[in-house]
């Protein structure tokens, strides 16, 4: 067995900066695997809008961006895990989600947690994704 990575982070100019020690994806083989991704703009770190709805959509905006650059899209994700603040949100989040996913139904957890790693922020989503051949 070979010492050498089988995985390589996604990297792109235009992918939001992480607040930690790790990469925004992460490629094995044909799997994306999306770090959880928060409503930041990339390139300003500014967080977008003080409600679920506008949050959500740059949610998967930044998904979206991860995936373009190692190679797939919103339509190739497999499963999605979604962490809100405040499980009263879950209409308008789910809104959102079903818009942005345009009929692709991966499988995914819904969960509330005590809190999220940036004040004000009111949902986090990660992803595992496919590259199509």
């Amino acid at each position: 067995m070979s010492d050498a990575k089988r995985h390589t982070p996604v990297r792109s100019e235009t992918l939001p900066t992480p607040i930690g020690p790790y990469s925004p994806g992460v490629r094995f083989g044909e799997l994306v695997f999306v770090s959880g991704q928060g409503a930041t703009v990339p390139g300003t770190g500014e967080l977008v809008g003080p409600d679920v709805e506008s949050q959500t959509e740059q949610v998967f905006k930044n998904i979206a961006s991860i995936l373009e650059a190692a190679g797939s899209s919103l339509d190739h994700i497999l499963r999605c895990g979604v962490f809100l603040a405040d499980m009263r949100d879950f209409p308008q989040m789910n809104a959102v989600y079903e818009r942005m996913m345009a009929g692709n139904k991966a499988a995914r957890t819904t969960v509330q947690v005590a809190a999220l790693p940036l004040h004000g922020l009111l949902v986090e989503i990660d992803a595992i994704a496919y590259v199509p051949s």
